[in-house]
């Protein structure tokens, strides 16, 4: 199961909103397939080490009517853009199934398990458990909470500002840190700004220092200041404007107008991004937004790099409280994640 893990963890980025899934099977103890879920839309897990074991072995029927398969996730039981793969091991036979944590999405939820108890397969359930739901926690917050998973993103100075009192740019993290912040936005489903944010600092939001694809941008301009000179509405990526005026679509640029800009904000917005199908966010600022979240308790984790200097006077960075897990320099840089407790 922890090679199960290992495999999932391989399609982060790439298979939202679908779960990252890995599968084993095992033979007289020896692994003879294995295979994870590349991409959304294509083949799951638990046909790629299939498709595995019957490429390498001549013998593969014999084979696989002798094994056990080890999935990280509980193998579905509906027809969504592939077929069940609780029906692809029932074909082959395979008498035995160890599933990491069940699927909480409605049309799975125990039907997989069902399926297959009800062939005569033997089921094992349970197995690192915790680990399995951890390693989807993206997944399991879309399908039970209705909002996609949120990481809060900022920088500070030692004395605890978040950018001069102007709100000028001013970079406070070395080059090791802002890389390692874009390989993160290539991680996730999406990466969400305020309007100053979007006016000062001109961001790209993209992935251009490190590898795998850019995020979907989404902008919070209440009433439609910013320019459409800026780099948001460059239209290289699918971009959400939320706002108060205007429902509208132009190329790649989703315009949305929440029904009420006073109260419930962040919900509103989270609520949206859930219809899009966007399974994870990184809020990046600035302050007030950032604040704003923290305020309704809409995040997940918060990922806090604090620089080397000084500002003495400034923005306040926003205050947390959670569990703390990691801690550890990049670069120049301190750096903390904070679990929402």
């Amino acid at each position: 199961m922890h090679r199960c893990l290992e495999l999932a963890e391989l399609g982060k980025g790439f298979v939202s909103p679908n779960p990252m899934v890995g599968a084993v099977i095992v033979h007289n103890g020896l692994i003879i397939g294995e295979g994870y879920h590349h991409k959304y839309g294509e083949a799951h897990a638990e046909v790629n080490a299939v498709n595995q074991v019957i490429a390498k072995f001549n013998n593969s029927v014999e084979l696989l009517k002798e094994s056990t398969i080890y999935v990280s996730l509980e193998p579905c039981a509906h027809y969504g853009k592939t077929p069940p793969c609780s029906d692809l091991i029932i074909k082959h036979r395979i008498p035995k199934v160890v599933v990491g944590c069940r699927d909480p999405f409605d049309q799975v939820n125990g039907k997989g398990i069902e399926k297959l108890e009800a062939a005569g397969i033997e089921v094992i359930t349970g197995v690192l458990e915790e680990e399995c739901k951890w390693l989807n926690r993206r997944f399991f917050t879309r399908i039970q909470k209705h909002r996609p998973y949120i990481i809060l993103k900022w920088a500070q100075t030692i004395d605890g500002f978040f950018a001069p009192e102007n709100g000028s740019q001013h970079w406070i993290t070395g080059t090791e840190s802002r890389k390692l912040v874009h390989q993160w936005r290539s991680e996730e489903d999406a990466v969400l700004v305020g309007k100053n944010t979007a006016m000062i600092d001109n961001p790209q939001l993209n992935v251009r220092n490190a590898n795998g694809k850019s995020p979907k941008r989404v902008v919070i301009d209440r009433k439609l200041e910013l320019s459409k000179n800026l780099n948001l509405f460059d239209q290289s990526v699918e971009t959400f404007v939320f706002n108060e005026i205007t429902t509208d679509v132009d190329g790649k640029i989703k315009y949305i107008a929440l029904e009420d800009f006073e109260r419930y904000v962040p919900q509103y917005i989270l609520f949206q991004l859930y219809l899009q199908d966007i399974q994870s966010v990184i809020i990046e600022g600035g302050a007030f937004t950032l604040n704003k979240f923290i305020e309704a308790g809409l995040w997940d984790e918060a990922r806090i790099f604090t620089g080397e200097n000084n500002l003495n006077k400034g923005i306040v960075a926003p205050q947390i409280s959670g569990n703390t897990s990691v801690e550890f320099s990049v670069g120049s840089d301190k750096f903390r994640i904070f679990y929402n407790s």
